[in-house]
């Protein structure tokens, strides 16, 4: 059994390691992959195997007997069986593969691939299995689960989705696409792996759940000092998550009645002095991790962001702010995602 299992973990890493070279040869810039009739590969399915024996019985009988008719009928579903061949083939070459649009996710999220199917000829194409190879291979049928078909001269986009453990870039696993068009007597297949960052994820910290409430305290402006929108009463707004209970307006909220309709509203605050939200990752105690530091800012630019704080994000050397909105959002979340800083 362990020489067996030396086997099978030296032939994959060989396979792997071949395909790789083979993706990178074919595809170096990173801008699709056209596939040709060396990059199809194709073998009998169970029911073509079984179609196999039904020629051979069929073969002895009419030899057995001499039956012209049963020669001719054994030829003519020969020949449809090597025709089915070939148009199984055809149903896969010249597809030209791109990478599409990859947004973001949070860590332990499902990343989500989008993938363009390229058909240039004038032949239509069908029952086209997309999927990646670790699912394919973990399916019982053994087969990718995400069908399409391509109509001639058109696109065809699919998504594919994998879980993201982890921040950082996650690269987009290597994708099979996998055909038994049109009479299901033999399977034709291909791999392709994009090219790193052709088809790849930024993957976010997971914000920390619970996570503690934002810092009471920011960057001070000339005028003096003062709380991040804490000083003065400024009226009340509908509750949003994350909104400390201690802030929730009693008095409004009993005059309304949630039978008829009735909402949370909480107090909202003026920080007057105060020129932004200052979040420090050398602020947080170093004992709670790399990580974890990096998930409650994670959460903390989530809660400033839906409270309308401006707020401003500081990462060792890498400040970014202050500042308010989806593009700050975004370059505070990538900086998270990317950090590699000491703990």
């Amino acid at each position: 059994m362990a020489a067996r299992s030396r086997w099978q973990a030296w032939y994959r890493e060989r396979r792997e390691r071949w395909l790789i070279e083979r993706d990178r040869r074919e595809d170096p810039a990173g801008s699709g992959l056209t596939l040709t009739p060396r990059r199809v590969y194709i073998l009998p399915t169970r029911p073509g195997l079984s179609f196999t024996v039904l020629l051979l019985i069929m073969l002895i009988g009419a030899l057995n007997y001499n039956l012209g008719l049963g020669f001719a009928l054994t030829f003519f579903t020969g020949a449809c069986a090597v025709a089915d061949m070939y148009l199984t083939t055809r149903n896969l070459v010249a597809l030209r593969l791109t990478a599409g649009r990859a947004a973001p996710v949070f860590a332990g999220e499902q990343a989500q691939f989008e993938l363009h199917l390229h058909n240039p000829t004038r032949r239509d194409r069908f029952a086209i299995m997309v999927g990646f190879e670790d699912a394919a291979s973990a399916n019982k049928a053994g087969a990718p689960t995400h069908a399409t078909d391509v109509a001639a001269g058109a696109s065809s986009a699919v998504v594919l989705s994998a879980p993201a453990p982890a921040r950082g870039w996650l690269a987009a696993p290597r994708i099979r696409l996998v055909t038994s068009f049109p009479l299901g007597l033999f399977r034709a297949w291909s791999y392709w792996k994009p090219v790193p960052p052709e088809l790849a994820v930024l993957v976010y910290p997971a914000p920390e759940t619970p996570g503690p409430p934002l810092p009471s305290h920011g960057a001070a402006s000339e005028d003096g000092h003062g709380a991040v929108g804490l000083d003065n009463f400024a009226g009340i707004r509908p509750y949003q998550q994350g909104d400390p209970l201690r802030h929730l307006a009693w008095r409004q909220i009993a005059r309304h009645d949630p039978a008829l309709g009735g909402q949370l509203v909480t107090k909202q605050f003026d920080g007057g002095a105060v020129a932004e939200l200052a979040l420090d990752f050398a602020d947080l105690p170093a004992h709670l991790g790399l990580e974890l530091r990096l998930s409650r800012l994670t959460q903390w630019v989530l809660q400033a962001e839906l409270r309308a704080l401006p707020y401003s994000l500081r990462l060792g050397a890498a400040s970014y702010g202050p500042a308010l909105g989806e593009a700050h959002r975004a370059a505070c979340l990538r900086a998270l995602a990317l950090y590699r800083g000491a703990a």
